[in-house]
């Protein structure tokens, strides 16, 4: 159902927003993209640039947009909060504005990236596994930074047990509000459709 997959694509959301919010101005752009380690701000560019160019006309172009320059996400750059800021939303509300609209029936259709054909729940799941990969390395990066001033943001150690027996943030939609009351982030949207 496409809830659910909206519903996950949120909470990766909310995961992102968690950990930019801890990387300091000054972390941004540390990183090293020719040694492998790419920066807050590199991650955010790719995650952005992907995100738009796969949900603009989602149904009517291919996902591979020919105005998008891929290889440059990946260049060392400095940009401050709110430009990272930008490129990261403009590309979650490029996601959002397109899967909003979209039907249970119309996860049969298919699209093209590439110029492959995918079903769309395919391509959907493939962009969604694509995005964790990468929200994953944006919280690792800022859990590095922070260290022992981490504000967790899953089930801390010593309370899975607590957890288990009271498992009321299993759902995307309560998880990613609990994220975004974790480090106070305010207006987090809820994960899945009336």
């Amino acid at each position: 159902m496409i809830s659910s997959i909206v519903g996950e694509f949120r909470r990766y959301k909310a995961l992102g927003d968690a950990a930019l919010a801890q990387v300091k101005d000054e972390e941004l752009a540390v990183g090293d993209p020719h040694g492998g380690r790419n920066s807050a701000a590199i991650l955010v560019w790719h995650i952005g640039g992907n995100l738009r160019s796969r949900f603009t006309d989602f149904l009517t172009s291919d996902g591979e947009k020919p105005w998008r320059k891929r290889d440059e996400e990946f260049e060392g750059r400095t940009a401050g909060r709110e430009e990272v800021l930008a490129k990261w939303n403009g590309g979650w509300d490029a996601l959002f504005a397109a899967l909003e609209p979209l039907t249970d029936e119309q996860l049969q259709e298919t699209i093209t990236i590439r110029g492959q054909s995918f079903a769309v729940h395919d391509a959907l799941h493939r962009s969604l596994a694509h995005i964790c990969y990468h929200v994953g390395q944006l919280v690792f990066l800022a859990k590095q930074f922070r260290g022992e001033d981490w504000k967790n943001l899953s089930i801390p150690l010593g309370k899975s047990e607590e957890a288990n027996r009271n498992p009321v943030h299993q759902d995307a939609g309560s998880h990613a509000e609990k994220i975004a009351a974790a480090i106070g982030l305010a207006g987090s949207k809820p994960a899945n459709r009336a």
